[in-house]
């Protein structure tokens, strides 16, 4: 019963008026599909390659490291499987190599560009490379998936933190909401861009970190929706029957009153995520953010922003970055219009 408005969801007006919103609909089959795709960043942008045949036997590079004596050199090192050499040796007779589209990971080192870093456009890197001769399709790719997955995370922390809470304040009112109220205005007067200075300079960066901490601020604003929404059903007549059922409180808070106040909910997921994604691209930009090594949008805006006459970095990124909160921003707003009952079928937006 929890759930069941998910699996009524296809069948309803809320999804037919989703439908309807054609700019919202495909929003979301374009942001899925770029999602999925970063998902597998892996085999679209490595430089290792997919699978080898040397000399009659089958190697997998992506997934296991051959030194460089297994394909005939004399170091026992990690393979550098763009070394013109190695290439030469794969293409010999009897031998192949199947390679990524993209033969650069995100922090793939190109040492053989023909122009001082940040190189331009060109066929090897159809993006140009960065200050350091990384390729910027690969670290695109790679900083479009950590973000997503970053927001994701946040998102779904925010919310279950958010729920609850308001779920809690909603439901009991009194005592209990006039207190987490005023425990709540204080949190919130906390300086969060301070505090995540403060400890920065003593942890190291991590996503881990980054994630707890926003998460502690980042629920407060979805948890007074759906405080109104619990103030308003626990009034309704589902609850006294229930109430007079004999279930307890727990039971008519997630099972009765919380699938019918989960409006909030939806249609701000989303702009959650579009918020969550932003937040990380600032504080990549300001150097707050993941670590260094990792593959970040707001790196690499950073990176724009200190070589400006590399214009394909900021360039890229910018797209990058706009393309996927106009998709969330479009997907959020059909959300909204579906869920709204002033609206019919043939009111929603097309």
């Amino acid at each position: 019963m929890r759930m069941a408005w998910l699996s009524n969801f296809k069948q309803s007006d809320q999804w037919l008026r989703f439908r309807s919103n054609r700019l919202g609909y495909w929003s979301l089959w374009i942001f899925s599909a770029l999602f999925v795709l970063s998902l597998f960043a892996e085999l679209i942008a490595n430089d290792r390659p997919l699978l080898v045949r040397y000399q009659g036997d089958f190697y997998v590079p992506i997934v296991k490291d051959y030194s460089e004596i297994t394909f005939g050199g004399d170091f026992p090192t990690p393979t550098d499987y763009l070394d013109p050499d190695i290439k030469k040796t794969l293409a010999k007779p009897g031998n192949w190599a199947i390679y990524p589209p993209i033969t650069y990971r995100y922090d793939t080192l190109n040492y053989f560009a023909k122009e001082p870093n940040p190189a331009s456009p060109s066929r090897d890197n159809l993006l140009g490379t960065d200050d350091r001769g990384r390729d910027v399709v690969a670290r695109l790719i790679y900083g479009f998936r950590l973000s997503v997955l970053f927001g994701l995370c946040l998102t779904i922390l925010g919310v279950l933190m958010g729920v609850f809470t308001g779920a809690v304040m909603g439901y009991f009112g009194g005592k209990t909401d006039l207190i987490s109220q005023r425990l709540i205005e204080i949190w919130s007067s906390m300086p969060e861009l301070y505090l995540l200075i403060i400890f920065a300079s003593i942890f190291s960066p991590s996503i881990g970190l980054l994630i707890i901490l926003l998460s502690l601020f980042g629920w407060m604003g979805l948890s007074d929706y759906v405080r109104a929404e619990f103030f308003k059903n626990r009034t309704l007549e589902y609850v006294r029957a229930a109430e007079a059922l004999g279930l307890s409180s727990s039971q008519i808070m997630w099972r009765h009153i919380l699938p019918n106040s989960l409006t909030p909910v939806i249609t701000f997921l989303p702009f959650r995520m579009s918020a969550s994604i932003l937040a990380l691209t600032s504080l990549d930009f300001l150097g707050l953010g993941v670590p260094p090594d990792k593959a970040s949008l707001g790196e690499l805006l950073a990176q724009g922003k200190g070589n400006l006459d590399a214009w394909w970095i900021s360039l890229s990124t910018f797209l990058v970055l706009a393309i996927t909160l106009m998709l969330l921003t479009f997907m959020g707003d059909a959300l909204r219009d579906a869920f709204d009952n002033r609206r019919s079928n043939g009111g929603a937006k097309s």
